[in-house]
């Protein structure tokens, strides 16, 4: 994107070099007075050097309509700043006061069925409600004007987690943002009709004024797909419009402030286009919280790989993490010893320099009393804070070696990640309710892994076709222009691993004819005529389907009815005959120009993935990055113009893994390094300058 706003990045407050950032959400609000001298003692000793103040201050910061208290912001961020420890200020919009909701309950969003969000939480206001955006402002402005001069203050941190509670609004508010917003996006009625299929069911519109929402149309009904659609991009946009409406207020009064939102960027936070977002923000920020089991450190080193790729390999901000477990799952499990200290590195391995967690002090009362924190209810006498303190000191010795302005080294293949197509892969009238566009790339990224090569996740409007191989993984939407860009890429000599679902439907979900993957078909080289889901639902139905190299097809197959004449079929399926997959192809390679593709026509797990990597490298006739370690080390580095360089090596295993290494080691939790040679435990993390 041509137009995203420069990148900026928040100053210390001493003028001083830069340094990784360290700290947390500080809620003092909850606490009295007495406890902040004792907060910022814990702080210096931690290493603590920047807080995020006021996010959900409002009702104490205007008790009243009209009525403002600064007194008590103003004193905790004098003796902050005092202490030499940096605020990163809130808007404090998050969520509205009781007295402006008993007001103006029209600010309220809507479920589909029209019932009210109530307040009671947090988020309970409609990001398009023209009466809520005045306030909101108002608030912006009088908080920018209050503190355009204080010198603590280093960046605003506008609003919080968009759209984790109120990312569909169907209230008339909404109803008429989003007539508008299609007005804009097509012109004419019959462009909207035309887009969303409108003939089918007898749905065809006259005018905008009969665009409605998808509202609840009873259980066990279908909504228009394309309507569907357009609804996610909409919410989005409506967020964002929101979001871009309170920053330029903050920045017209304070433009030498840098301003970022918070994220959700995980495996499953797929609800607003955050790449899109990424281009509005003057650095990005992300909110991360851990997948228990055995996926953990795979999922955030690609969760922060995703957001690395959104941040276009600028350095970004964890803006949130817990210490240990969570309060919102059904069951919240704890980290394991060495994980608080291994997953602060893995982030920043993977780009940011900034390490920060939800929150300072763990609440004594409210609906996240049981949330962890860098102080936790065990008080300072406790293991928690104990690696807290030690990844501040970890933090700091690697902010005096240099590693503040080095960026993530780019990897030679990209997972390609695409928002659109996850949401439309998650509506209810599809071939298999179990396969979703999301999922996939971090299947395909922790099977590169187990190779011992960690790849790119680079959104789909990035520059994936700079890569030397690339992998579209279930992107179940291409667009004419994004088709172009994998024939070009492919034809160029690129070379590109697409997988079953993908090239399906162009960005109005309408099915490309012809037989799948419709729009790259030529390139890839396979016909399909059909797909072949496999599930465990109905008794004798089949669940999954083997290869011929071993692996086993579960959830979803192709069935592929002809290969070019360019093609060669790597792997069939095996399979009873009655099936008629038997002796069908499963991996097919093609020859496209100057390149060369391979097509996955099922959904296999990392492990089989990993299997086949050589068969699927040998036909892309390419080698895979010579490894310095092996696929139970995740190997990343971190690399400066001027020629500095850093490498994390992470265990991904429950057992001891050694590696031989070169380089001064910097950093080690739970490493031995013995003559160039390291051994790390379970969960065990180095650090090593070169």
């Amino acid at each position: 994107m041509s137009n995203r706003r420069a990148f900026r990045w928040p100053r210390p407050i001493d003028d001083g070099p830069s340094r990784i950032w360290y700290g947390g959400d500080y809620n003092p609000e909850q606490w009295p007075e007495e406890v902040w001298d004792e907060d910022i003692r814990l702080m210096r000793e931690a290493g603590v050097n920047i807080v995020s103040v006021g996010i959900f201050s409002w009702a104490r910061i205007e008790p009243q309509e009209g009525v403002y208290d600064f007194d008590w912001l103003d004193r905790v961020i004098d003796k902050l700043g005092g202490a030499g420890i940096a605020v990163d200020l809130a808007s404090a919009t998050a969520s509205p006061p009781m007295w402006l909701t008993q007001k103006h309950p029209e600010v309220l969003w809507r479920d589909e069925r029209g019932d009210v969000c109530w307040p009671g939480a947090r988020q309970h206001w409609r990001p398009t409600s023209p009466i809520f955006r005045e306030y909101a402002l108002n608030l912006c402005r009088r908080m920018a004007e209050h503190y355009k001069d204080n010198p603590y203050v280093v960046a605003w941190h506008v609003g919080n987690e968009y759209g984790c509670h109120n990312r569909f609004d169907y209230s008339d508010d909404a109803m008429r943002a989003f007539r508008r917003w299609c007005e804009r996006r097509y012109g004419t009625i019959e462009a909207l009709n035309e887009a969303w299929g409108t003939d089918f069911w007898a749905q065809r519109m006259n005018d905008f004024s009969e665009v409605i929402p998808p509202r609840f149309i009873g259980e066990g009904n279908f909504i228009n797909p394309g309507k569907l659609l357009d609804f996610k991009r909409f919410s989005s946009d409506a967020l964002k419009e929101f979001y871009e409406a309170e920053r330029d207020a903050l920045a017209e009064i304070t433009p030498d402030r840098p301003l970022t939102t918070n994220f959700m960027v995980s495996i499953g936070g797929t609800g607003i286009d955050y790449d899109d977002w990424g281009g509005e923000v003057d650095f990005v920020s992300n909110d991360h919280y851990f997948t228990p089991g055995e996926a953990h450190l795979d999922e955030l080193a690609y969760s922060s790989s995703l957001v690395d790729g959104i941040a276009r390999k600028n350095p970004w901000w964890l803006m949130e993490q817990s210490t240990g477990a969570v309060n919102w799952r059904p069951i919240n499990y704890r980290k394991e010893p060495g994980q608080l200290v291994r997953d602060s590195l893995a982030h920043l391995a993977m780009g940011a320099d900034a390490i920060c967690y939800f929150q300072w002090r763990q609440s004594r009362a409210g609906a996240e009393k049981y949330h962890t924190a860098m102080v936790p209810h065990a008080g300072e006498d406790s293991q928690c804070f104990r690696d807290v303190c030690e990844l501040g000191a970890d933090l700091r010795l690697l902010s005096e070696r240099g590693l503040t302005g080095t960026r993530l080294a780019k990897s030679s293949v990209a997972v390609v990640f695409d928002y659109e197509s996850g949401w439309a892969t998650e509506h209810t009238a599809t071939p298999s309710q179990r396969v979703r566009h999301w999922t996939e790339p971090l299947t395909w990224f922790r099977a590169f892994a187990d190779c011992g090569v960690t790849a790119d996740v680079v959104p789909m409007r990035g520059d994936w076709n700079s890569y030397d191989a690339v992998v579209l993984p279930s992107v179940y939407l291409l667009d004419e222009a994004n088709s172009k860009r994998v024939r070009d890429y492919v034809a160029r000599g690129g070379r590109l691993i697409a997988t079953y679902y993908t090239g399906i439907a162009d960005e109005r979900d309408h099915i490309w004819l012809g037989g799948y993957p419709g729009s790259i078909r030529d390139v890839v080289g396979v016909r399909v005529e059909e797909f072949a889901p496999l599930g465990d639902d109905f008794a004798g139905a089949p669940d999954r389907l083997h290869l011929d190299n071993g692996a086993v097809a579960r959830d979803f197959a192709d069935c592929i009815a002809s290969v070019a004449d360019t093609a060669q079929v790597i792997a069939s399926f095996r399979a009873d005959p009655w099936t008629g997959m038997d002796g069908a192809p499963a991996i097919v390679a093609n020859r496209y120009g100057e390149g060369r593709t391979v097509y996955i026509g099922c959904r296999l797990d990392h492990a089989d993935i990993a299997a086949s990597m050589p068969a699927i490298c040998e036909a892309l006739e390419v080698k895979l990055p010579a490894g310095e370690t092996s696929g139970d080390i995740l190997r990343v580095e971190r690399v400066g113009d001027d020629g500095r360089r850093f490498v994390f090596l992470f265990n991904r295993t429950h057992h001891a893994v050694g590696a031989d290494v070169d380089g001064e080691p910097l950093v080690a939790s739970l490493a031995r390094y013995d003559d160039g040679r390291v051994t790390l435990a379970p969960n065990g993390v180095v650090v090593l300058a070169r």
